[in-house]
């Protein structure tokens, strides 16, 4: 038997993604038995992650900065806007390195079922950036799942008054397919082959 605080903290870790009971029991002994090269450095960084967190007021992404890093990067291409559904999905897009532009995150996607409507996204920001000029292409990267495709329709509805070109991700995305667990490969394919909307 652990103590509680020990039992806590393999319970925290039980509750994040990809880890179960036995994988966080296994971690947490890891930190106890590695308390100076493990435990400590993993201690510190989730302190200072959680003091500096903040939401890109740009785009919708996590950093510990206010435009966060892409935003503020001078060498990305502000003609160029990709749009994806949650963060995840910016971050897997964004480890290709093969989209030079900036991005825009929803916050989720269209669903009638659950009650998600356009205005529990951020899509109303999204045609706002877009009225303010300089971007020549969007790029649509919703999921390949019956919502991302709704919701990539919708925006291509909502954008269309504008003189932008509008694409979307190849369709070799596997159909029902979330990008945060697709490889570099295959988003690599995927951005490379976009094609317009319509």
């Amino acid at each position: 038997m652990a103590s509680p605080e020990i039992d806590a903290l393999t319970q925290a870790l039980a509750r994040l993604p990809g880890l179960g009971p036995r994988s966080a029991r296994r971690a947490v002994l890891h930190l106890l038995k590695k308390r100076e090269a493990a435990l400590g450095p993993l201690l510190r960084a989730l302190e200072a992650v959680s003091e500096r967190l903040a939401t890109c007021s740009t785009c919708g992404n996590v950093d510990t900065c206010d435009p966060c890093a892409i935003c503020a990067d001078a060498r990305r291409d502000q003609r160029m806007l990709c749009v994806v559904e949650e963060v995840a999905d910016l971050w897997a897009l964004d480890r290709t390195r093969l989209f030079p532009g900036r991005f825009h995150v929803l916050g989720g996607r269209l669903a009638a079922l659950e009650g998600v409507r356009p205005e529990d996204l951020t899509i109303d920001a999204l045609v706002g950036r877009i009225e303010r000029g300089g971007i020549d292409e969007v790029v649509l990267a919703m999921n390949a799942t019956l919502e991302g495709q709704t919701t990539a329709h919708y925006i291509a509805e909502r954008i269309e008054r504008f003189p932008v070109r509008v694409t979307q991700l190849a369709h070799g995305l596997p159909v029902g397919g979330e990008l945060d667990y697709l490889d570099e490969g295959t988003l690599a394919q995927a951005l490379r082959a976009r094609r317009p909307v319509g």
